[in-house]
């Protein structure tokens, strides 16, 4: 039997009453690249942290090449086994790249850096994995996947040779994806080992030996991946119910309801030529992995950004670009994706938070009253059953539920034509949760046009249709009633028909 480099069994890692990982394993196998997948959600982000030892686990064991994993504290001995590239760059982008390969441990003499070894340790090492980089070149104008191959080979001078990499194919074009992957190859012959972690599916087959499925925080399943046919991996992640999932039952919006948003042609760095329609009434979902362009689409609906190309008209009149108060003077209500940073202002009301877009309504000559603003506020708080002492107590004492329902009601203070919804239940409870999707449906039943982007099935499941984005182009369209496993093949980029079939 061949010991594994790396081993993982029964993790357990909890955050409070958060379990985010119930029952992690992993087993990889010496010069193999195994694929981690799962949806959002699943535990890949806990496992990870697990495995790297930025996070000790609550119960299980990790070993390395048969052996216990180092003491949490010994950083140093962590990085001669293990290292992560993660999707966002750990390089010093205003250093070179010779700084970068041995920063905090560069060559010292008398006292003082030693700038033609660190050139010349830097142009062997680089050498030695066939990493064509320039020592010298400043990092910050390297292209992604050489920097991406930087980090490798930063990690690699450790001694480490299990390397992670976490959506490593996100901002990369299909050449660029395809030198990555002979890069990959060619290490593998040279004694690395991958754990690679992507939403893109088909990439596992192009690259992997094995993959591990977590679900729900738990282990699924382990398997080559030429013995796991596409339908079997996308039902591995959806669960094993693919039957139609009960839809609430309403009325279709008629075909004759007038068109509230009409986008054409919408293209940013994030997204191209992006046509879509929300009707008067209608719930319209967008899905689609990190990196698909969901958000930066909506985001531009919203006002926050301004797209390189295309219009979008709002009923009668064009929709503003880049100006978020002029959006909201066209009639867009916006829930923006992190409460936190977007959506609350921590230090003021309930009361403040969820009228300041509502403003000029209570009062004239730029005064406010306060018996008016009370009022809403109150109101807004009944509306949304915001569980709170009244509109005067601090937004920041809020849970996660009745903060994310301020925002809601801000949004919904305006009676706007045109709702955007960014990951509307994100960190919320089960009851919150349904609170805030039946005002989306009041919303609707209302005549309001609702865009919705999310990464919850249940979110989505109250859309009368639902947008799949894939790599920054709408790429198929699911009606209410869609399967589980039907809309996930199309966010993960997979066909969920069998291998070999035709589809014109």
């Amino acid at each position: 039997m061949i010991t594994p480099l790396v081993e993982a069994r029964d993790i357990v890692k909890r955050y409070g009453p958060t379990v985010a990982l119930a029952d992690g394993r992993l087993t990889v196998l010496p010069g193999e690249s195994h694929a981690l997948v799962g949806r959002n959600g699943a535990g890949k982000s806990t496992l990870v942290n697990v495995l790297t030892g930025l996070q000790v686990p609550d119960e299980g064991t990790v070993r390395f090449d048969g052996e216990p994993a180092p003491p949490p504290a010994d950083r140093d001995a962590w990085r001669r086994k293990v290292a992560c590239v993660y999707q966002k760059p750990t390089v010093v982008p205003e250093l070179t790249v010779a700084e970068n390969l041995f920063i905090n441990r560069q060559p010292v003499r008398r006292g003082l850096i030693s700038w033609r070894r660190l050139r010349a340790e830097a142009a062997a090492l680089l050498d030695t994995w066939d990493v064509r980089v320039d020592p010298d070149a400043r990092t910050a104008d390297l292209k992604v996947e050489d920097r991406q191959m930087v980090e490798i080979a930063r990690a690699l001078s450790f001694g480490a040779r299990f390397i992670v990499l976490d959506e490593p194919t996100a901002q990369l074009d299909n050449r660029e994806i395809e030198r990555l992957f002979s890069r990959m190859r060619a290490l593998q012959d040279s004694g690395v080992t991958f754990l690679f972690i992507s939403h893109h599916l088909q990439e596992v087959y192009e690259v992997c030996q094995t993959v591990t499925v977590l679900r729900d925080a738990r282990w699924i399943t382990t398997a080559p991946v030429a013995d796991l046919p596409r339908a079997a991996l996308v039902e591995a992640m959806a669960g094993e119910a693919v039957t139609r999932q009960e839809q609430q039952a309403r009325d279709a919006v008629p075909a004759g309801a007038p068109v509230v948003l009409d986008v054409r042609g919408l293209t940013s760095e994030s997204y191209d030529g992006i046509d879509l329609t929300v009707r008067s009434g209608e719930v319209v979902g967008l899905a689609g992995i990190s990196g698909s362009g969901k958000i930066e689409l909506a985001e531009t609906v919203a006002g926050l950004r301004a797209p390189t190309g295309g219009t979008a008209r709002l009923q009668d009149g064009e929709l503003p670009f880049g100006d978020v108060r002029a959006a909201l003077r066209a009639g867009v209500g916006f829930v923006p994706r992190d409460r936190h940073d977007q959506g609350l202002v921590p230090g003021m009301s309930i009361g403040d938070n969820a009228t300041m877009t509502v403003l000029d309504r209570l009062g004239r000559g730029g005064f406010v009253g306060t018996d008016r603003k009370r009022g809403v506020a109150t109101g807004l708080i009944e509306r949304l059953d915001i569980h709170a002492e009244g509109p005067e107590q601090p937004v920041s004492d809020l849970s996660g539920g009745n903060a994310q329902k301020v925002v809601m009601a801000r949004a919904l203070a305006s009676d706007p034509r045109l709702l955007v919804l960014i990951n509307p239940t994100a960190g919320v409870d089960v009851k919150s949760k349904e609170s805030l999707l039946a005002r989306v449906d009041s919303a609707r039943e209302d005549g309001t046009a609702v865009l919705v982007v999310s990464d919850e099935l249940d979110d989505l499941r109250r859309c009368d249709r639902v947008l799949v984005l894939f790599h920054g182009r709408i790429v198929a369209e699911h009606p209410a009633g869609w399967h589980d496993h039907e809309l996930i093949a199309s966010i993960e980029g997979v066909d969920s028909m069998p291998e070999g079939v035709d589809h014109g």
